[in-house]
């Protein structure tokens, strides 16, 4: 697993760092918490105000890691107009998943679609989300 230091080195002679960056912390430890915050504002030359200010305007930051595997299930209206509706329920027995709402995955035309890390699901039915929460 990287350091934050090992990330920051990897992007340091890029120009607008801090997205990339947070991105990287992101994916290595699950969270961006206050020491990463701190860290990362000390070698951009940013206040914490600033790094928190971004951390916690996105909503695919976390402070904290989440122990459970994150399921976001797109919510916008062609997804509801294709019947993702049907499959909150399907979704909300599952307590050992966080369900998260995301509003466009960019699949209009799919849907409904989900997301579990980076890989994204489309043309969903009940049969085939079940599948998916399945297997996470």
């Amino acid at each position: 697993m990287a350091s934050i230091a090992d990330i920051l080195t990897a992007h340091k002679d890029r120009e607008g760092p801090l997205l990339p960056i947070l991105h990287d912390v992101q994916k290595a430890f699950g969270h961006v918490n206050e020491d990463a915050m701190r860290e990362i504002a000390g070698a951009l030359n940013l206040t914490r105000a600033e790094v928190y200010g971004v951390v916690s305007f996105y909503h695919d930051f976390r402070k904290e890691a989440e122990a459970r595997p994150v399921l976001k299930l797109c919510r916008a209206e062609a997804c509801k107009a294709r019947g993702v509706e049907a499959l909150v329920p399907i979704a909300e027995s599952q307590n050992r998943i966080k369900v998260e709402a995301i509003y466009c995955l960019g699949l209009c035309a799919v849907g409904p679609s989900a997301m579990v890390g980076d890989k994204v699901y489309a043309r969903l039915d009940g049969a085939k989300f079940k599948t998916i929460l399945e297997a996470m």
